[in-house]
């Protein structure tokens, strides 16, 4: 009888405990918001939680758009669509995804209208349409930079918060006059040529002929990107030339013997009047941004130089970037409208039209 007795009361002993124990694993879960389903069925991750391009940032803030994300194939299948008028801006290199891809939302989803607005007084880019967002002017907008501490806590003194959701990656290619014999470039004489150090193509193998370095005069993402990825944050030299837009740049290009450009792979390699080069981070692993053999300007337009995709995928060519949709987590319509266009951005449906304009999709 007493051994009957000590066992009971060691069995009612194991299942307090065992009560307690769950009792504080639910208080941990419930208090410390961790989303069990998330965990048990795949979708989240500690690494994607704690990267800031799916989340409201570094700055802590509370509030992602991971758990409004959806993973469906065509745009018809978004759920959620918010109903009204939308403006949305930012980044110039967007501009080939906006053609193709907004009618098709607006075909599939009348009532979700979007409007593409220009900022007034200066030109449109990716760090203005940001501002435009924090401003209240837009809902939602576009870029080819990740947001900055200084962003996150500008949308925290408004009383928001903002989120980045990585739709694709693109790659910068860098082209020359057609005529240069140049085989390519390292990342290091890159940056000696635009920061003014490199001044002759035969420093660098090639002719003797002066360098004649360009870039777009208005500070937008890609210029901000160059400068802070290729540069290093180092001043462009003197003898940079400023052109209004990639079309003059182009223009230039193909004018001045020893000219050198960066720009969009998508905008800059199909081009019949320039020759895109190798670029590499040492002299032996130069990768092209476009798939070989080059295509040279005689047989163009019948035939164009395509985009290296995979090589912008895989990482192997080093100057790629991930375009953005910004977000602002304010509990309004304006919320909505961005994660929906961000849910539209990560279809099968989008990533065939960012493929055939020569982006890596992200979904």
């Amino acid at each position: 009888m007493a051994k009957k007795n000590e066992a009971s009361a060691l069995i009612v002993s194991l299942l307090v405990t065992l009560g307690l124990i769950g009792a504080g694993a639910w208080l941990f879960f419930r208090q410390g918001n961790v989303n069990l389903g998330g965990l048990l069925s795949g979708n989240g991750s500690t690494e994607q939680a704690n990267d800031p391009s799916t989340t409201g940032g570094t700055q802590g803030n509370a509030g992602t758009t991971s758990d409004a994300l959806v993973s469906v194939s065509t745009f018809s299948a978004v759920p959620d669509i918010p109903s009204g008028l939308f403006n949305y801006g930012g980044s110039t290199t967007w501009a080939p995804i906006r053609g193709a891809v907004d009618p098709i939302i607006q075909s599939t989803h009348p009532q979700f209208q979007i409007r593409y607005t220009d900022p007034v007084g200066q030109p449109p880019g990716s760090s203005i349409g940001i501002q435009m967002l924090l401003d209240g002017q837009l809902g939602f907008s576009q870029s080819s930079v990740p947001l900055t501490d200084e962003n996150y806590q500008q949308a925290q003194q408004r009383g928001f918060t903002l989120a980045q959701v990585p739709v694709a990656i693109e790659g910068i290619a860098i082209a020359v006059n057609p005529d240069l014999p140049v085989p390519g470039l390292t990342l290091d004489q890159l940056r000696n040529i635009y920061t003014g150090q490199t001044t002759n193509w035969s420093e660098v193998g090639g002719p003797n002929l002066p360098i004649v370095p360009i870039s777009r005069s208005d500070v937008g993402g890609t210029v901000e990107f160059f400068i802070s990825s290729v540069l290093g944050d180092a001043p462009f030299g003197d003898n940079v030339q400023q052109a209004v837009n990639t079309t003059q740049a182009l223009r230039q290009l193909a004018e001045s013997p020893g000219a050198i450009y960066y720009g969009s792979a998508p905008e800059v390699v199909p081009q019949c009047t320039i020759k895109p080069i190798p670029i590499g981070r040492e002299p032996n692993t130069l990768v092209a941004p476009y798939q070989e053999p080059l295509i040279p300007p005689s047989q163009c337009p019948n035939q164009r130089n395509q985009i290296n995709l995979e090589a912008f995928q895989s990482g192997d060519y080093p100057i790629t970037r991930t375009l953005f949709v910004i977000i602002k987590q304010n509990g309004q319509t304006e919320q909505q409208a961005g994660e929906t266009y961000a849910n539209m951005m990560r279809t099968e449906e989008a990533a065939e039209a960012l493929t055939s304009l020569g982006f890596v999709p992200l979904q």
